[in-house]
């Protein structure tokens, strides 16, 4: 894999944000934004993405969101879409990123949704993958795979077997035996850092009202068997996007970057460089 290098922002609140990146520093920006989850992690999310990417001509960068990764994970309050947002944007601006295309998985595609709403010149097009945030939070927390999550996360059996079941929820059951177990141990390590605040304090609103607002080029990609964010919200975005394109992918579940990584690569490359 490409060789990261890893920088921490203060940024407003007293946060300490991380930031990990790989490529050529002066080529078009990519920004990767994960999704929530016990241990997630930029690079945990992404790690069989960086050197497509990176090979294919950009400049990947791969920030740790509040309250995950080696970021700050402040107990007490509300972990808000706005709080996402707006910290790991004034990260990537002290980073020396102002504009870019965004990549968010689940949550990170709500959060791109977000930064290009309130940051309309900082993004230049979007890739996401069963991007959250286009429904009521309520909706997202009567799917199976989150309710497993939530329930399990924070509790006193919660160990490194618990964690790879959790990991395994993301993906399609054919897939579940390809994860590795160094990405378990991983997410496990962030997982043990992480307060409870973080998943069951989430708050996010509903943004599908405003999509026709995003005028950037969007690429959806999404698994039909996902229980974390239906594929049928798909649709929301062909049907209120001015410039989308969308695939589904069967026998596939929540983590389309890592379960079709290949394809995922060349799909979203190719949109990409026909956008340079």
């Amino acid at each position: 894999m490409a060789d990261l290098t890893q920088t921490t922002h203060r940024v407003s609140g007293g946060y300490d944000i991380v930031i990990a990146e790989a490529g050529d520093p002066s080529a078009p920006a990519v920004v990767f934004l994960h999704g929530s989850g016990p241990g997630a992690s930029g690079a945990s999310n992404f790690r069989q993405n960086i050197d497509a990417f990176v090979g294919g001509g950009y400049r990947v960068i791969l920030p740790d969101l509040i309250g995950y990764g080696g970021s700050s994970k402040p107990e007490g309050l509300d972990y808000t879409l706005q709080l996402f947002t707006d910290t790991v944007h004034e990260a990537l601006v002290a980073h020396g990123v102002t504009s870019a295309s965004l990549v968010g998985n689940s949550l990170g595609g709500g959060i791109a949704l977000l930064m290009t709403l309130d940051h309309p010149e900082f993004t230049r097009n979007l890739v996401l993958m069963a991007p959250g945030c286009v429904a009521e939070r309520e909706a997202y927390f009567v799917m199976p795979g989150i309710t497993k999550m939530v329930s399990s996360f924070g509790g006193p059996d919660f160990n490194l077997a618990e964690q790879k079941r959790l990991v395994s929820n993301l993906v399609h059951p054919d897939f579940a035996s390809k994860i590795p177990d160094a990405l378990v141990e991983e997410r496990f390590a962030v997982a043990r850092t992480q307060p409870k605040d973080v998943l069951v304090r989430m708050r996010t609103p509903d943004l599908s009202p405003r999509l026709p607002e995003i005028t950037q080029p969007v690429f959806v990609l999404w698994g039909l068997n996902d229980e974390f964010c239906p594929e049928a919200h798909s649709r929301l975005f062909l049907e209120h996007c001015p410039d989308v394109r969308a695939i589904t992918f069967g026998r596939t579940g929540h983590w389309v970057q890592v379960e079709r990584a290949a394809e995922f690569n060349a799909y979203a490359i190719e949109f990409l460089n026909a956008r340079r």
